[in-house]
């Protein structure tokens, strides 16, 4: 599969959000769409950044993207259920879904979990990403092929001494993807994770801050997963947790 090459106009027509769209993953991913021709709607807490990603993409011809400043820690059901009648309001529908944003919190001793940082970390890695995407799906059933794609870890799949709150949202967030993607089975909605693997983020420094970031695959090596899952060249795909690196 990692020999998928996207079409240029792969997404065209499309319409997709990307949650933490400022930096790093969620970045490169919203740059990316707009290249092969979705209109893509940038959510994320820091306007300056969500502005300077809008620039760019407008800059090199892209179709004018929407930005939404929202800070999901402290967003309610409400605000989604308002950002999904105006993304309809504007767009009609809506084909795709990245949940990229997400917060580390402090690595610790599981004797030392902070309950206001496990509480953060859950809020904004899990509870956003379930109400969102509750308030999307209808806004999602319009689209005549709609893919949500959540971001989980390795350790996410086999947990890790000190990675605590972290580690347990990935477990939650694949757990979330699979009861959505039998859910939906047989419906023009589909629901996958991306493993984006090691790469050279900010969030993977703060874990590793001694690592030679050099040796790291960045955000661009990992795009032809991203692009793969949010194009009809994965319709059929669902339920799926997917490693944008090899093993």
């Amino acid at each position: 599969m990692q020999s998928y090459q996207a079409a240029s106009d792969v997404l065209d027509g499309k319409v997709i959000l990307v949650t933490g769209a400022g930096d790093g993953i969620g970045k490169e991913a919203a740059l990316s769409y707009a290249r092969h021709g979705a209109s893509v709607i940038l959510l994320g807490k820091t306007v300056a950044k969500l502005t300077a990603v809008y620039d760019v993409i407008v800059a090199a011809g892209g179709k004018e993207p929407a930005i939404i400043p929202l800070d999901l820690k402290g967003a309610t059901a409400k605000h989604y259920r308002d950002m999904a009648a105006t993304i309809t309001a504007e767009f009609g529908h809506l084909d795709g879904v990245l949940h990229n944003a997400g917060i580390l919190g402090v690595l610790s001793p599981f004797e030392h979990i902070d309950l206001t940082s496990w509480q953060d970390i859950m809020q904004v890695n899990v509870t956003a990403a379930m109400l969102m995407t509750q308030a999307l799906m209808p806004a999602l059933k319009l689209a005549p092929h709609a893919s949500v794609v959540f971001t989980s870890s390795g350790v996410g799949r086999k947990g890790r001494a000190f990675w605590g709150p972290y580690a347990v949202s990935k477990f939650a967030t694949e757990g979330l993807m699979q009861v959505m993607a039998d859910e939906y089975d047989n419906s023009n909605v589909r629901v996958n994770c991306i493993n984006p693997g090691a790469t050279r983020t900010k969030m993977r420094s703060r874990a590793y801050p001694g690592e030679d970031v050099n040796l790291l695959k960045t955000p661009a090596d990992l795009m032809w997963l991203y692009l793969y899952l949010m194009s009809d060249d994965s319709i059929g795909v669902n339920g799926q947790s997917l490693d944008a690196q090899a093993k």
